[in-house]
């Protein structure tokens, strides 16, 4: 599945929880979230979790995912995800290439990467063939307390400058997305801010979707 280039309205990019208790019914709230309202893709995210676990929650995710035309990626490795036939794969900057993981995914496969603040690891990252770069933290995050901030204008100078994608991420909900959607991120990632709503994933979906109707750039 080819990487889409950058959409006209910011979309919905979910991260699991750090930690998955009960399998049955995280794919309730999965499904009944990406049913709610379109939502581009789920990273996989599991810190703790060992390769075999990643994989069969990978694949029992992905078919459920791409009856919505949502696609699953792998964070960090590019390894489980060609095994499992995941749409792509997250890397951070600790982790390895692009270019190695070129070597191991299909050619179609996404690959996204994580920036930081950071103008130049973003260049680098376009440079070596990224599909899109992550920008964060915007807020305070309960999944990521130490990650470094990131101003806002750094999407919007992103998006007047560059074609490839900007993802923001870090702290972002329902309360607080409206600033970063009109900053200019093409997607919003959102991990606690969805499945721990006081009124569950689907009404998070559903107020952010709307949110990103309502209040992306108009583009030139």
């Amino acid at each position: 599945m080819t990487a889409p280039p950058a959409p006209d309205a910011c979309q919905i990019y979910l991260l699991t929880p750090p930690k998955i208790e009960d399998l049955d019914v995280f794919i309730a709230d999965f499904q009944a979230a990406i049913t709610a309202a379109p939502v581009a893709c789920l990273q996989i995210r599991l810190k703790d979790a060992s390769e075999a676990e990643i994989e069969e929650i990978a694949k029992k995710l992905i078919p459920i995912a791409h009856i919505q035309d949502t696609l699953i990626l792998i964070n960090d490795n590019a390894y489980i995800a060609a095994r499992t036939g995941a749409d792509g794969v997250h890397l951070g900057q600790q982790d390895m290439k692009i270019n190695l993981a070129k070597t191991l995914i299909s050619d179609d496969a996404i690959i996204g990467i994580t920036c930081h603040n950071s103008k130049d690891l973003a260049f680098e990252a376009g440079m070596a063939g990224a599909d899109y770069v992550a920008f964060g933290s915007f807020f305070k995050s309960e999944t990521k307390p130490e990650a470094s901030p990131a101003d806002l204008e750094l999407l919007t100078w992103w998006n007047e400058t560059m074609e490839i994608p900007s993802v923001a991420i870090g702290g972002i909900t329902t309360q607080n997305a409206r600033s970063v959607i009109e900053a200019g991120a093409n997607y919003i990632a959102l991990s606690s801010g969805v499945w721990d709503h006081k009124d569950g994933p689907a009404e998070a979906v559903k107020q952010l979707s709307a949110l990103c109707l309502a209040h992306s750039p108009v583009l030139p």
